[in-house]
């Protein structure tokens, strides 16, 4: 069983986003990842630092509850609230995400997923 992030970390998440994996065919995963998934997280951001960061998706059902499931792999698609791990961070990725923008889980360099921010929780 996942613990929620909620319970392990001292601070609440950051931002919600919609989520798809990309199909193997799209270069993506052959299956979506289990509950606990620590990808790297990607977007386009205006200042040249052009990085991965370790900002860790922790994926809703239907309802908008934490899955607490991790035997078996999350939706392909939907929506996950977002964990900015390294607090220092924290407010350049307030500054620099807004709603809409669109982002990426990453595995190295590979997409396998992409995200939309629809919601801020800063």
């Amino acid at each position: 069983m996942h613990t929620p992030y909620r319970e392990r970390l001292l601070n609440g998440p950051h931002f919600r986003v919609k989520y798809r994996f990309y199909t193997e065919e799209e270069g993506g995963r052959k299956f979506p990842p289990y509950q606990g998934y620590r990808s790297d997280f990607w977007y386009e951001n205006p200042k040249p630092m052009n990085e991965l960061f370790m900002i860790y998706p922790e994926f809703e059902d239907e309802n908008g509850n934490v899955i607490l499931d991790n035997t078996s792999s999350v939706p392909s698609e939907g929506t996950a609230i977002m964990w900015v791990l390294l607090q220092d961070r924290v407010p350049y990725h307030k500054e620099h995400l807004k709603l809409n923008t669109i982002c990426h889980f990453m595995e190295g360099h590979k997409r396998v997923a992409e995200c939309e921010v629809i919601e801020l929780m800063f």
